[in-house]
Parts: C-alpha cells; structure tokens; sequence
C-alpha cells in the first residue's frame, strides 16, 4: 500500500464458520471504514458482467437462472466437490475481485477512510493479502464451525465438510498471521479480544502519523 500515502490497510481473514463478521463489526464501531470482499464477489458476477460471461463460457449454460442470473447452488455444486474446477473459478473471478477491492481502497482514501479493514475470506488465495499491511486470522474448532455453516447456509452435514475441507487449514492461518482471534468462547470474549487489536492497531497508525507530522 505504498502507492497510498497515509493509508493503513487491515486483512481480515479465516475459516468458514469462524465468526469474522463479528470480529468486523467491532473495527467498523472502532473507526475503521470496512470492505466486505463477500459482497465485491456478488457484485462482480452481476447479471450482463464480464466475469459472470467468462464462467459461464468455462462451466456451461448450466450454472445460470433462465434469467440469465448465476445459479449460486448448481455452481457451488460443481465446484466444492472438484479441487480442480473450484481453482479454475478462483482463476476467472479473482482478478475482478482484487481490481474492485483496489478501486474501493482508492475511493475510501480520498473520502479522508485512513483506516481500513479488509474482510475477505479467500484473502491469501486471492493475492489481496499483498494490499495489507497487518493480517488478522479468526479461527474456530472444526466442530463449532461445521454447525455455524450448517444453521447460517442451510446446509447438509456433507455440504459443510466440503466447504470447510476446500479450505486452507488453521495452521496455515496461524502462520501468515499477525493477530490470531480464537472465536471458541462466548460474543463477550469475542468482542473484547477484538476491541483490544483493533485498539492496538488504531494505535499505531496514530503514532505513525504523529510521528511523520513531527518530522515535516
């Protein structure tokens, strides 16, 4: 993020099921302007977009509504259960991701946003991890997990286990992380471990920019 002065870009990452939403509440109520890349990647398969055309030419007619929608369900159908065919989308739609998620850094930063937050689940496999400069991790156990997806998607128990084993594992989160949230506990513990980084951050962007203001 050097080409942005004075912008200090968060990632906030983790597995399925893990609780990232709450996590990303609390740094929204601490002053940090957020961007959700769940809602960037519903954006750019809009029906009549240039990524919604280039699936559908891969995968077929097959993976669309008879109003020319994508059919979320037949595609995550084809995808979940083939490593193969779920990197081959990942190919197509994360360079439209990762181009709107910089369009809308650019916009927060000029609106005067210095502070923000990334919420992007796939933020490691698709390269937006490059535009952050601390990365968060919500982890949670596999068990806790599997019936957030269950009761949140409407899931099938089979479903889940997909969903959860296309993933990259807890060790590899822990590793390419700065900050680790365990969300095993209650919301209270939760929302106190995240006010806490996000206090810790805030902070030394702050003295950051203090201390560059005392140099000129």
């Amino acid at each position: 993020m050097n080409s942005l002065e004075g912008v200090m870009v968060v990632g906030l990452t983790g597995q399925t099921g893990a609780g990232k939403s709450t996590v990303s509440q609390v740094f929204a109520d601490n002053g940090f302007a957020v961007i959700n890349a769940d809602t960037i990647a519903r954006v750019v398969v809009e029906k009549g977009s240039k990524c919604l055309d280039e699936i559908s030419d891969f995968f077929g007619s097959g993976i669309l509504n008879a109003d020319s929608t994508l059919n979320r369900k037949a595609l995550a159908k084809i995808v979940f259960t083939d490593k193969c065919k779920l990197d081959s989308l990942n190919t197509i739609i994360y360079p439209y991701i990762t181009g709107e998620i910089l369009r809308q850094i650019k916009s927060l930063s000029r609106g005067g946003e210095k502070l923000i937050l990334l919420d992007a689940p796939t933020l490691f496999e698709s390269r937006a991890d490059d535009f952050c400069e601390y990365i968060i991790s919500v982890v949670a156990s596999p068990e806790i997990r599997r019936k957030r997806i269950i009761e949140r998607d409407g899931l099938t128990p089979e479903q889940a286990d997909e969903r959860m084993s296309s993933q990259l594992d807890a060790d590899f989160f822990i590793s390419h992380s700065d900050y680790i949230i365990e969300n095993d506990d209650s919301i209270e513990t939760v929302n106190g471990i995240s006010r806490e980084v996000s206090d810790k951050i805030k902070d030394i962007y702050i003295k950051r920019v203090n201390t560059s203001a005392a140099a000129e």
